[in-house]
């Protein structure tokens, strides 16, 4: 009996499984480890909030603390992914940033974009949000807290994500399926 060993180095095997999906239709990026995921094959019983961050967008990081929260909030009915468009961060540096800020979700990188494209994100924070039938039902910001890059409001004065959450719970559509935010543009868009 011959055997033949093929060796592929990880990084050629995850790309070959990255094209694989996306052939075959699969919404996927890339885990901090480089294995291919699908976040909304992930949990069918839970909605998928897709939250598009850069670490270098200092908006990005003053909402951590909210995120957190409203992700602990609704942790038993909805999946939260913190997803990476930067086609330059490193799994290292996105691994620093959650220690940094004292993330516990799963992060994705995207640097093709597929799941930018799929949530209709345009800058950072921004986020997307698919209900149980993995229909976008609402992309955009998570609050009015920014009306600017250089002004926030002392407190935000309406709350799109968790509305977006709770008509997604509701089976519901949301009052308002689109509002774009104040942040950081996502390079490199199509």
């Amino acid at each position: 009996m011959l055997r033949v060993r093929l060796r592929f180095p990880l990084w050629v095997a995850a790309v070959l499984v990255l094209c694989a999906a996306l052939a075959h239709g699969q919404h996927t990026a890339l885990d901090l480890d480089g294995n291919a995921v699908n976040p909304l094959a992930a949990d069918s019983s839970k909605i998928a909030v897709l939250v598009f961050l850069r670490r270098d967008c200092p908006v990005s990081s003053r909402y951590a603390p909210a995120i957190q929260q409203i992700s602990k909030q609704y942790a038993d009915r909805a999946s939260f992914w913190l997803v990476y468009p930067d086609k330059t961060d490193s799994p290292q540096a996105i691994r620093k940033y959650l220690q940094d800020y004292g993330y516990h979700l799963p992060a994705l990188r995207d640097p093709d974009h597929v799941l930018v494209k799929l949530g209709h994100a345009q800058i950072t924070p921004e986020v997307a949000v698919f209900n149980l039938n993995r229909q976008l039902i609402y992309d955009g910001r998570i609050d009015d807290w920014y009306v600017d890059l250089s002004r926030p409001r002392p407190a935000p004065t309406t709350h799109e994500l968790e509305d977006a959450i709770r008509a997604a719970l509701a089976g519901k559509p949301v009052a308002k399926s689109e509002v774009r935010g104040v942040g950081c543009y996502i390079s490199d868009l199509e």
